[in-house]
């Protein structure tokens, strides 16, 4: 199996762009992978760690597979890891 990055591609935090970064077999493999790569835990988001682009070479020397948005999405959703953001209803009007 495999931790799996995209492009950096996304706008964030101090004008950089950002990748998402993912393992495409157990949330575990992915937070050691992180920790070996100095991502800190608040970086962490339901399924994925935001990452960015100055240390996408990094992951990818420390052997992260890259993919595409399209693909590292469809790859985490195979294999069941895919965690959605969960959308609360709107309040009703008082």
């Amino acid at each position: 199996m495999s931790v799996l990055i995209d492009p950096p591609a996304w706008p964030g935090p101090r004008g950089l762009l950002w990748s998402h970064l993912v393992s495409d077999s157990s949330t575990e493999e992915l937070h050691a992978f992180a920790a070996r790569l100095g991502v800190p835990p608040r970086a962490f988001d339901r399924d994925h760690y935001d990452v960015p682009e100055t240390v996408y070479e990094r992951a990818l020397a420390l052997g992260a597979e890259a993919v595409s948005s399209r693909e590292l999405v469809a790859r985490l959703t195979a294999a069941g890891l895919r965690r959605r953001k969960v959308r609360r209803p709107a309040a009703e009007p008082a």
